[in-house]
């Protein structure tokens, strides 16, 4: 999330003047984030989330909307779009496409114990289970097609051992098809920054502009690599196993992804190594932007490709 399309109260009330959510009471730009601009909207009947759009168009975007709105019907807590008055989901807003959402409960948090862990294992098998039964289909945005574009606008940033490493683990995945495992929506960005906790209760899986259709075990990849790397970017085995068991009792997963689960790690890895070089040198102009430290996955990518067993169950 961050603001690079500055919207006033005035601006907003006459948007909203296309919703039934009551007068407007307050307007937050939210700072964190590199995608989308954010703002944090309170108005007389509760509490929202709009979000303007920054690369996807409208076309795009129904997928997203639908899916939250899918997910929310199945009990998963995630923000739920709200239609305007002609029963659409998405508006435009300062020319870009736009839309409001509920606002959830919860804060994010840094440091997660097992039971933190093992909750959003849970969590996210359960929404897996739910996107089975979602009808459309997004191929995802940021596999091989877009690695194999990105690396080359990157690479010039690298030192001779990081770009041996990222032309080797490009190629490497390139040739990986994932079909033998299950496949499904997944949410493609599940850090902890993009989930609310209450303590040891979920109150919300947020940020879903990244979810597509791809292997599920790919997403559990994602999401390990955030939630149980210790600080040096190696998996806590505790934390792992937490995660997987919690997650393996709400979906059980396969032999075909037990032994997909090392190089997944990898290439979930990679993802993220290369859009954090991207964003760090060739950022987009914003007026508030965080952009995060590639390093870090290059150390986790570095300590998966080093290490001879990954953690499973």
């Amino acid at each position: 999330m961050a603001v690079f399309t500055t919207v006033t109260e005035t601006e907003l009330t006459a948007w909203l003047g296309d919703y039934s959510l009551g007068q407007l009471l307050e307007l937050q730009g939210i700072a964190s984030g590199i995608e989308n601009t954010n703002y944090f909207v309170t108005t007389s009947n509760g509490r929202f989330v709009l979000t303007l759009f920054e690369k996807l168009s409208a076309d795009e975007l129904p997928f997203y909307l639908n899916l939250m709105a899918h997910l929310a019907r199945h009990g998963i807590p995630c923000p739920n779009p709200v239609a305007n008055r002609s029963n659409q989901f998405l508006s435009t807003l300062k020319g870009k496409p736009a839309c409001i959402v509920s606002r959830l409960s919860g804060k994010s948090i840094t440091k997660p114990n097992n039971t933190q862990c093992a909750v959003i294992g849970a969590m996210l098998g359960q929404m897996h289970i739910a996107g089975q039964s979602f009808s459309q289909v997004m191929p995802n945005p940021r596999g091989y097609a877009w690695r194999a574009a990105t690396a080359p606008q990157v690479r010039p940033f690298l030192d001779a051992q990081q770009a041996a490493m990222l032309d080797s683990e490009v190629a490497l995945h390139a040739k990986q098809i994932w079909t033998h495992v299950p496949q499904g929506v997944i949410h493609a960005d599940l850090f902890r920054d993009n989930v609310l906790l209450e303590e040891n209760r979920v109150g919300g899986l947020i940020d879903f502009y990244f979810a597509c259709s791809d292997a599920l075990l790919y997403d559990v990849a994602i999401t390990v690599n955030d939630w149980c790397m210790d600080a040096g970017g190696t998996l806590d085995a505790t934390l792992t196993q937490a995660f997987l068991r919690a997650y393996n009792a709400a979906r059980p997963l396969l032999d075909s992804e037990r032994e997909a689960w090392p190089l997944m790690l990898r290439v979930a890895a990679l993802r993220f190594w290369l859009s954090r070089l991207f964003d760090m040198y060739l950022p987009r102009d914003g007026e508030l932007i965080h952009a995060h430290d590639p390093r870090h996955f290059e150390r986790i990518l570095k300590n998966h490709i080093a290490s001879a067993q990954a953690v499973w169950l």
